[in-house]
């Protein structure tokens, strides 16, 4: 059985993804938090997860003895610093094509600067920041009538498609190519692919 860890503290826009997607595999969701009192935290217990309170200053500890596959952070909003980044294999989740829009209110930055594609960029953490690789991206056309909110439950709905599956195949230790995603919906009538 492969082990997942998935780290946040903040919303939940992402999480019911995850776990409705591994709802019926071979995995072992640990859900992780640094605030007892984010969406994060609170929505993994009414799902019936026993969430875990984890502190900043005890992760290294924490991922240091415990043996995880993969460590996903989902909106977590604290730096991990390079000696925890050495204790197993973790990724992230990104509101924008990276290296475009880097850091906090990428959404609304990329919304206001008026580009018309934007996206989604799945991206392994490393403790050097010039060796984090960018696993998968995703993205998201903006017409001149698009509104900020369509935009960014656009893009909400694109992470809630992409990672799962990109996990998915981390767990497995293959590399992850767009027909993935495409094969993962479970439409009705074999559409081929979502949205």
């Amino acid at each position: 059985m492969k082990k997942l860890a998935l780290l946040g503290s903040g919303e939940n826009s992402v999480l019911n993804a995850i776990i409705k997607y591994f709802k019926d595999k071979d995995v072992e969701i640990s859900i992780l938090s640094d605030n007892e009192h984010c969406d994060f935290y609170l929505k993994s217990k009414d799902e019936g997860f026993d969430a875990k309170y984890l502190p900043v200053e005890k992760t290294f500890e924490y991922f240091s003895s415990h043996d995880f596959d993969l460590i996903a952070l989902c909106d977590y909003r604290n730096a991990l610093c390079a000696d925890v980044l050495e204790t197993g294999r973790f990724i992230t989740i990104h509101p924008s094509l990276l290296p475009a829009f880097k850091g906090k209110d990428a959404i609304e930055r990329a919304f206001m600067t008026g580009v018309k594609v934007s996206g989604v960029t799945v991206y392994s953490l490393n403790s050097n920041e010039n060796d984090e690789k960018i696993i998968a991206q995703y993205p998201v056309l903006i017409s001149n009538e698009t509104h900020f909110d369509e935009f960014k439950s656009e893009i909400y709905y694109v992470e809630s498609k992409l990672y799962p599956v990109v996990i998915d195949k981390l767990l497995k230790d293959e590399v992850f190519d767009f027909p993935d995603l495409m094969n993962s919906c479970s439409c009705e009538g074999g559409c081929g692919g979502c949205h």
